[in-house]
C-alpha cells in the first residue's frame, strides 16, 4: 500500500481553495503516513496566475507540520512550471528555500497553457502534442534543479487524441527520458490522468516502461489533489503500473534526497 502522496495543492495555489490544515487532516483520515504539499509556482504565466507567496506558504506549512507531528509527516514541496527562458529565475528561486521536494512540470508553450482550447484549435492534436514535448525538452535542458518531472503527458488531457500512443512520438519521448536519466531526475506517477478520464495515470504506461528500459530508477507517486477527496486517488492503480513496468521501489524525497521504499 502506498502511504505517501507527493503531489498536492492547497489554497496557496491559484486553482485550489482547500486549507492546508484541512488537507492534512484528510490525509491522516485516509491512512497516509506522509503528505507533501507542492504548491504551484509558475513564473510568467499568462495573467500572472500561479505566482506563489512562498514565505506565507512556508510559514503555514510549518505551523501545520508541528500540529500533526507524530501523526502525519508533512513535507515542504513546490511544483515549478518549467520554461527554458526562465531558467535563471528558476535557479535563483529553487535555491532560496529549504524544499524537501521539487516537481518540474511543463504547463505552457509559446505563452499558452494547453488547458485552453485555442492551443489545439490552432495546431491540431499531433502537432500540438509534439510541439509541447519539444518545449518541455528545451526546458529540461535549460534547468535541472528539480527532482522529478511532473505529469509527463499532461497535454493529452486537453487534446482530442484519446487514442494517444507514445509510440507516435517516440523520438521526442526518448530524448526527454534520456535527458532526465542523464541528470539523475525521476518521473512521477500522477493519478490525475485517471481522474480526467484517460484510463491511465501520467505518464502513459508505455512511457513509464520506456523510462525503466532506458535505466530510469526514480519514481514518485502523487494524486495532484486540489481538494481533500482526491488525496491518494487510485493509488492502487499507480502501484499496479509501477510493478507492470518492472519497478520494485517507489521514492519519497526529504531534503531533496530520495528514499527508496519497497512496493
Amino acid at each position: 500500500m502506498i502511504t505517501a502522496d507527493l503531489h498536492t495543492h492547497t489554497s496557496f495555489s491559484t486553482d485550489s481553495e482547500a486549507p492546508l490544515e484541512e488537507m492534512a487532516r484528510t490525509a491522516l483520515e485516509k491512512g497516509l503516513k506522509t503528505l507533501c504539499v507542492t504548491e504551484h509556482m509558475d513564473f510568467d504565466y499568462p495573467g500572472g496566475d500561479f505566482f506563489l507567496d512562498t514565505a506565507a506558504y512556508r510559514e503555514e506549512l510549518f505551523r501545520v507540520k508541528e500540529l500533526f507531528r507524530g501523526r502525519l509527516e508533512i513535507l515542504f514541496g513546490v511544483e515549478l512550471g518549467l520554461l527554458d527562458y526562465a531558467a535563471p529565475t528558476l535557479k535563483e528561486y529553487s535555491a532560496s528555500y529549504d524544499f524537501d521536494f521539487i516537481i518540474g512540470s511543463a504547463h505552457q508553450v509559446d505563452g499558452i497553457d494547453p488547458y485552453y482550447p485555442d492551443y489545439f484549435n490552432s495546431r491540431g492534436d499531433r502537432d500540438g502534442i509534439y510541439h509541447f514535448l519539444e518545449s518541455a525538452l528545451s526546458a529540461v535542458r535549460a534547468f535541472d534543479n528539480f527532482d522529478v518531472f511532473g505529469h509527463f503527458d499532461y497535454i493529452v488531457r486537453y487534446s482530442h487524441a484519446k487514442s494517444y500512443s507514445p509510440a507516435d512520438f517516440l523520438d521526442i519521448v526518448d530524448d526527454i527520458l534520456r535527458e532526465l536519466i542523464s541528470r539523475g531526475k525521476g518521473l512521477e506517477i500522477n493519478t490525475a490522468g485517471i481522474h480526467y478520464g484517460l484510463g491511465w495515470a501520467h505518464p502513459h504506461p508505455e512511457v513509464l516502461k520506456r523510462y525503466r528500459e532506458l535505466g530510469g530508477e526514480i519514481v514518485t507517486v502523487g494524486s495532484d489533489a486540489h481538494s481533500g477527496e482526491r488525496i491518494a486517488y487510485r493509488f492502487d492503480k499507480a502501484e499496479e503500473a509501477l510493478k507492470e513496468a518492472g519497478f520494485k521501489y517507489r521514492a519519497v524525497f526529504r531534503g531533496r534526497k530520495p528514499e527508496f521504499i519497497l512496493l
